[in-house]
């Protein structure tokens, strides 16, 4: 079943977005959509915006951390110590029970 069987078609709109690899994806919406600022290219999946010469720079990707990571990040070598010499404390007082 085509189109022309099913009546005419909404009024539609070509969108060009440029992405900063230089690919060019030109999705259609409807007349009365809001267009939307940004848009996924379809080649290589970057943001793209419908400025030519300024496309939206890559997201930064951040690179995987380990639960250790994070730990350092909260607590300074002081505080890992001491909470360290808290924990053998406590397993040595179990011990000697």
């Amino acid at each position: 079943m085509g189109e022309a069987e099913r009546g005419d078609s909404a009024p539609r709109r070509k969108v060009t977005y440029y992405c900063e690899q230089g690919h060019e994806s030109s999705p259609s919406f409807a007349a009365e959509a809001v267009i939307p600022e940004s848009w996924d290219c379809i080649r290589c999946g970057l943001p793209a915006s419908q400025d030519r010469d300024h496309p939206p720079a890559a997201p930064r990707t951040e690179p995987y951390k380990t639960h250790l990571a994070y730990v350092k990040e909260r607590r300074s070598d002081e505080d890992g110590a001491a909470i360290l010499e808290e924990a053998l404390q406590a397993l040595r007082k179990r011990r000697s029970l």
